[in-house]
């Protein structure tokens, strides 16, 4: 497998991200996760495609080449290896583990990258929930923000690895586990009802969460 630059990486990183996900593989996604220009995403995917990483369609939709998947897998791999590392051995909160772990992924060797696999023992994902052996996700949940009020959710995954995002995340008292149900939907916030009390998150930030729900019951109109 050839090297690549960082800038590199970390689009195929983020494009794995997005294929994850189920949205689309588009510069515009690309330019929103990444929170860049759309002229400085397009010079980096016109590069990709000249490496032969990518390929894309007379629509402008982005896809891997096989050499370009097995890059960010690899990438993305290592990534939520060092997080999980970091959250579980260094005791750093889950929250504020990514934007360390990009410090840390692309220039540690094979032989700390193995230790760490030994080190988080049967862990299989990243603290946001992750596959840390990507390509290998179990389940897709639902955005939060598209369930039903009434219905009972866990919370599977947090798609927006941004440190604002996760503390935004973690300051409404989410984590991966936290179950609730859905008291109702604001004009600009989801509504979760807790045995705590109430958890509100901000309509954007719940369209990042990937939950398991049971769908609301409905209820039966009174007779008479």
């Amino acid at each position: 497998m050839r090297d690549v630059t960082p800038a590199e990486q970390e689009y195929l990183e983020t494009l794995l991200h997005l294929f994850e996900a189920g949205r689309p593989l588009t510069a515009a996604n690309v330019s929103r996760e990444m929170s860049l220009s759309a002229p400085t995403v397009h010079e980096m995917v016109k590069r990709l495609e000249a490496d032969r990483l990518i390929e894309r369609d007379e629509r402008k939709r982005i896809s891997f080449t096989d050499e370009g998947l097995e890059i960010a897998r690899h990438a993305a791999s290592r990534h939520r290896l060092v997080e999980r590392f970091l959250t579980d051995v260094l005791g750093i909160p889950w929250y504020e583990v990514h934007g360390e772990a990009e410090k840390i992924d692309q220039a540690m060797s094979d032989v700390v990258a193995e230790r760490m696999r030994v080190a988080i023992g049967t862990a299989t994902t990243c603290p946001h929930g992750h596959p840390i052996a990507a390509g290998n996700r179990v389940m897709c949940g639902t955005r939060l923000a598209e369930v039903p009020v009434g219905s009972r959710i866990t919370v599977l995954r947090f798609e927006n690895e941004h440190d604002a995002a996760l503390r935004d995340l973690h300051e409404a008292g989410l984590k991966l586990g936290f179950a609730a149900t859905v008291a109702r939907i604001d004009p600009d916030a989801v509504v979760l009802e807790t045995d705590d009390g109430e958890a509100r998150v901000a309509t954007d930030v719940a369209n990042t969460v990937a939950v398991w729900s049971t769908a609301a019951v409905p209820q039966e109109a009174p007779a008479g």
